[in-house]
């Protein structure tokens, strides 16, 4: 595409692809777009290994890593509260009712405990000790790209990716947060819709985009939120965006990270059946409605703050989800995964590669069908 940010950042089509999954990411980038690999989930030596694969698989071509340090909650000195201060400041409230969800299903609630322990790392990963540990393994590699998905990147952040050479992104939801983000010198802005997947504000895409791009001067904008098809890239690039970044898309893939029971259920799901709720994380993100999300709506008690409310929800859904695969029934109406509205346009599962390229035939149809309209 004649594109300065594609010549930029060596790819093809301005197409950027958020996930958790390592497959997704490099089949994307070998594709022409340029695959995100998100790495909040992992510890640095995992992150090292799944970006090992990704470099030994994308076949050359440019990706990037996306990692969450919120600025709101960065801590100074190093490191933040140990694991058995973390684990002591879950109010015996919010594990008990999470237990009651489970039981009332079914779904016994005997390792908890054990899977907890396990995600202490996550809220490692948002200290200053922590982040840096992860930033140290990314600028290992040949990263062309390094997005925080929170808050403004922090300095270290921006001074390590400036010493590379590597573009720092940064998710915005609103004029404001972009206005920020750009004072602070983030080099690409991702301007997430409310109809996105995950972490996400409530100013839907349409509107966000023309205002993000209003603030943005010289700094290319990606649309995300809701965006599944190249007519809807095509729409957001009309705006003035300089791409697309999406991450539902991904989801129901041959490759995607989720259980195929809720590939299912996101196949067979409309664009109203998604919620935005704090009761994953402790921020607002937007998720498939399930009968465990319908429960913390209905009667639980307040979200924690973030990481606490992670360690109360994740070990509990990753037990529904290892008890879904086996076909429990009980647990599959309990499971749920972050997903946007652009849910309902995902009606059949395909490779990660066919995506891009069915999103390139759609992106040009619609520009067609756009340059029609100027024709005698």
């Amino acid at each position: 595409m004649n594109s300065d940010l594609c010549r930029k950042l060596g790819i093809e089509f301005p197409l950027f692809a958020f996930s958790h999954c390592r497959d997704v990411v490099a089949a994307v980038s070998r594709a022409g777009g340029m695959g995100v690999f998100g790495a909040v989930l992992y510890t640095p030596e995992q992150l090292r290994t799944e970006l090992e694969w990704i470099d030994a698989n994308c076949g050359g071509k440019p990706y990037g890593v996306d990692l969450i340090v919120p600025t709101s909650i960065q801590r100074q000195g190093g490191s933040g509260p140990s694991d058995d201060q973390l684990l002591a400041g879950l109010p015996a409230e919010h594990l008990a009712f999470a237990e009651q969800v489970l039981e009332r299903a079914g779904v016994g609630a005997d390792d908890l405990e054990e899977r907890r322990c396990a995600l202490l790392h996550i809220s490692r990963n948002l200290d200053s000790a922590g982040a840096e540990a992860m930033l140290d393994v990314a600028f290992s590699f040949p990263i062309r790209l390094i997005a925080n998905a929170l808050g403004t990147p922090p300095q270290i952040m921006l001074d390590r990716a400036r010493a590379a050479g590597v573009p720092v992104a940064a998710l915005v939801g609103s004029k404001q947060h972009a206005q920020r983000q750009v004072a602070a010198g983030v080099d690409i802005l991702v301007a997430a819709g409310g109809e996105a997947g995950g972490h996400c504000g409530e100013v839907s895409t349409m509107v966000l985009v023309p205002e993000v791009v209003s603030v943005a001067g010289d700094t290319p904008v990606l649309a995300a939120g809701g965006i599944v098809t190249g007519r809807q890239m095509a729409a957001a690039m009309a705006m003035g965006a300089a791409g697309a970044w999406c991450g539902s898309v991904w989801l129901t893939t041959a490759e995607g990270e989720p259980s195929q029971v809720v590939k299912d259920k996101m196949l067979a799901a409309s664009s109203s059946d998604t919620v935005r709720s704090r009761s994953r994380t402790g921020k607002t993100s937007r998720q498939l409605k399930s009968a465990w999300t319908d429960a913390w709506e209905a009667d639980g008690p307040a979200p924690l703050p973030m990481p606490l409310q992670s360690l109360v929800a994740e070990p509990a859904l990753a037990r529904i989800e290892a008890l879904a695969q086996r076909g429990h029934a009980g647990a599959a109406d309990l499971a749920t995964y972050w997903v946007g509205q652009g849910v309902g346009l995902m009606t059949q599962t395909t490779s990660a590669a066919e995506v891009v390229q069915d999103f390139k035939r759609d992106y040009l149809a619609a520009t067609e069908r756009l340059m029609a309209t100027l024709e005698d």
